[in-house]
């Protein structure tokens, strides 16, 4: 008789878990060896790279950087070794060299020159320090900006602080002499009408028909240094390439077309949330935007809240900045703009960039912009000295208020404390956080760019570091300073000669040159108010 039938469930039943055990192991095996693989190839320097090792410096390098590398050939195997040397430097004004948060910062020399196309320039006039110079240099080379024109004075010209800014690869450094100046008061300027009625006045008048001499030099500085693209900039302003990709100030030149020889960028004005900033470029992401980058009845909407009191929608002006290429025949048409002897330029303006102004963000701008200025602080007096009505409250509070009553002023007029303000004012997009600037300037401090500039012009000029540490630490600019260089003069205006001259002798005097087709400088000029609103409906 056969034995009892036994089930095949079983068996099968074992082989299914078999299956499905196998089948976990190999998942389960497959995805650490592939890591382990993975891990040995990059730590043996293999073939695999991650995003930011393939933009490091050895790899790639950005517009304007260059690594410090020498090779050695191996008499061996005939391969090359890179080495590259990175500076430390003791100093930590500006940033100690930490370990940089993205490496593709690192050991950047900016050596760059006719590898980049458009080739664009920057000039300033300025007195400020290194704090202030270093970030708003570095930062611009970042955009793509190959040389700066600086027309240093006060501050600016003393060694500690010329002598770091001289060993910048693409920085022109030029003092405020008797020679520059005669030669400035020989400018074909003073015998024509478009920036006349600037002439001979005290405080911003002055220093508006300074920074366009200066900028007259600039042209020329420009076309001999084979630059295509010239722009002016105060050393408290950012250019804010958006809409460009890359964040690059080249890619948004070199698309224009090439029929546009000028472009303004409108400005946007810096909102503080704090009274006690002390480095803006780091320390500030909060900004107003200009009129031409909003909507007419958002702008006039919201314009009694964005004002807080104030005289104009900004403190200062709302007019922006331009670039201009460089071609012949074109002039300076005050610090705003620019024009050209022989045509009439062809502008556009920038819907997305813009520049950004970081005005009254620290305290002492109260008192150091009162400082500079020896007018009386009266209504009537400070017209002659100012153009901006701001501008003129501000120096009358410097003037008359003590510290206590100055910083409530500040607080009110200046400080944004209205959080609920704030983030209804976002909202309506009339405020903006720009963060970008803020997040380059603090890399670069954390590669120790900056440090490094100041050791490396250290050892270059055999000076220890603490003299250029003193130049970053001390606000206050004193024309009359030891560390002013000799021959170097600051108070006296330029074209005063001239002046005196056609008051003694109006028929040998200054001759105007027919230039009444030519329009008139372009001051710094406030936002649109409220009454240009009504004058645009009544129309």
């Amino acid at each position: 008789m056969a034995g009892p039938i036994r089930p095949t469930f079983q068996s099968s039943s074992s082989s299914s878990n078999a299956f499905v055990f196998r089948l976990l192991f190999l998942l389960t095996l497959l995805p650490l060896t592939l890591a382990a693989f993975a891990f040995v190839l990059q730590w043996r320097g293999g073939f695999l790279s991650d995003p930011i090792n393939r933009w490091s410096p050895e790899t790639h390098q950005f517009p304007g950087m260059m690594t410090t590398v020498a090779e050695e050939a191996d008499a061996g195997s005939g391969s090359a070794k890179a080495v590259v040397r990175s500076s430390d430097s003791g100093c930590s004004l500006l940033g100690p060299s930490h370990s940089a948060s993205f490496p593709y910062y690192r050991n950047w020399k900016f050596d760059y020159g006719s590898d980049l196309n458009p080739k664009i320039s920057i000039t300033t006039s300025t007195s400020a320090g290194l704090e202030q110079t270093l970030p708003w240099i570095f930062y611009h080379k970042v955009l793509g900006v190959s040389t700066f024109f600086l027309f240093v004075e006060g501050k600016a010209a003393s060694p500690s602080v010329s002598k770091v800014l001289e060993t910048i690869q693409g920085v022109k450094v030029i003092y405020r002499t008797r020679e520059l100046e005669e030669q400035q008061a020989n400018s074909r300027v003073w015998n024509e009408t478009w920036l006349s009625s600037f002439f001979y006045k005290p405080c911003n008048h002055e220093l508006f028909v300074k920074q366009s001499l200066n900028m007259e030099m600039a042209i020329v500085m420009a076309r001999d240094e084979g630059m295509d693209w010239i722009i002016h900039l105060d050393t408290d302003e950012l250019i804010h390439p958006a809409g460009a990709p890359e964040y690059s100030l080249r890619r948004l030149l070199s698309d224009l077309p090439q029929d546009v020889n000028m472009v303004v960028f409108p400005n946007y004005e810096s909102s503080i949330e704090r009274d006690d900033i002390k480095e803006p470029f780091s320390e500030v992401s909060l900004f107003k935007k200009n009129y031409d980058h909003l909507p007419r009845e958002v702008y006039f909407g919201n314009y009694r809240e964005a004002t807080r009191g104030n005289p104009n929608y900004f403190l200062t002006y709302g007019n922006g900045k331009s670039a201009a290429r460089v071609q012949d025949h074109l002039r300076p048409n005050g610090a705003h703009r620019w024009h050209n002897y022989r045509t009439t330029p062809n502008e556009v303006k920038f819907e997305e960039a813009a520049v950004l102004h970081y005005t009254y963000t620290k305290f002492s701008d109260l008192t150091s912009r009162r400082d500079r200025c020896g007018c009386k602080p009266t209504k009537e007096d400070v017209k002659r000295c100012f153009m901006l009505d701001f501008d003129r409250a501000a120096f009358i509070i410097a003037s008359t208020a003590t510290d206590e009553e100055m910083l409530r002023w500040y607080r009110e007029h200046v400080v944004w404390t209205d959080k609920n303000l704030i983030l209804k004012l976002q909202k309506k997009g009339i405020l903006t956080r720009i963060n970008s600037p803020m997040v380059i300037i603090q890399a670069l401090r954390e590669a120790g760019v900056f440090s490094s500039v100041i050791s490396e012009a250290a050892a270059k000029r055999n000076i220890p570091i603490g003299d250029f540490s003193s130049s970053v630490n001390t606000t206050t600019t004193n024309p009359s300073s030891p560390d002013v260089p000799t021959g170097l003069m600051y108070s006296r205006k330029i074209g005063q000669d001239k002046k005196k001259n056609a008051e003694s002798d109006p028929a040998g005097g200054r001759r105007l040159l027919d230039t009444s087709s030519h329009p008139p400088a372009v001051p710094p000029l406030p936002p649109p108010g409220l009454q240009d609103n009504i004058e645009i409906v009544s129309t």
